[in-house]
């Protein structure tokens, strides 16, 4: 099986002052292609610097992160960025669309970036599917918070990505909303073959995914497929 993702003692500090504030250490794992993992965890126990880290959004003190057989820390900016936008995905919690473009127009950007033919057919295609076909015009501010995430899934998708980084991608929403947000994602994942990283405080979310690492002050504690362990208040920490 294909590694997408393997991650080798990662380890990330902060210099405070007189003293090192350790965020991530000697974290490692490896991520077959097409899977799905759920990152849980206590707020401030290092969840999203280790995303931010295996997408190569910032660099670790130590260890490597390699990416579709790249070693992300041997790459300067430019080439991060360049591997970034051919090869992952993104969707975030405060859905990071652009307020001055249009819906259609925020999915069509990474796509332009990478001057992919057809871009805007696509980025049309991806808006249906979300069930956005009648929102292309629109403005970020005149969707609803469910909407803009739907927009954010549908730009997430449009490079066809390797691999896509969600950082609580129901976090802001109702209940309701986020149940069809999370089927259209493991949708879209399925369709797409993407391998799928999930950064969550849901537990029912982590319970619908194929493996579940949990870290507490940063460091992996747990790493174990779904269905190992039952996935509930009672199996992950009380203070998600």
């Amino acid at each position: 099986m294909e590694k997408v993702l393997q991650v080798d003692k990662l380890t990330k500090t902060y210099k405070s002052g007189s003293k090192t504030l350790t965020v991530l250490s000697d974290v490692s794992f490896q991520l077959d292609a097409g899977s799905i993992l759920a990152i849980v965890g206590p707020s401030g126990s290092g969840k999203t610097t280790l995303l931010g880290l295996c997408a190569g959004l910032d660099r670790p003190s130590s260890g490597s992160v390699t990416l579709n057989g790249m070693r992300l820390e041997s790459l300067t900016e430019d080439q991060r960025a360049a591997v970034r936008n051919q090869y992952v995905g993104f969707v975030f919690q405060n859905f990071q669309l652009i307020p001055t473009l249009t819906a259609l127009e925020n999915v069509m950007i990474p796509a332009e970036l990478l001057n992919n033919g057809h871009v805007r057919d696509d980025a049309v295609e991806l808006l249906q599917r979300v069930g956005l076909g009648d929102r292309l015009s629109h403005y970020p501010v005149q969707l609803s918070g469910g909407e803009q995430q739907r927009v954010a899934l549908a730009r997430a998708f449009i490079n066809k990505p390797k691999i896509l980084f969600a950082d609580e991608p129901t976090g802001n929403l109702d209940a309701e909303t986020s149940e069809k947000i999370e089927q259209l994602l493991f949708e879209l994942n399925a369709q797409n073959g993407t391998t799928l990283v999930l950064v969550t405080h849901n537990h029912d979310l982590a319970a619908k995914t194929n493996r579940i690492i949990r870290i507490s002050g940063g460091k992996v504690i747990s790493d174990k497929p779904v269905g190992s362990e039952q996935v509930n208040a009672d199996a992950l920490p009380s203070n998600l």
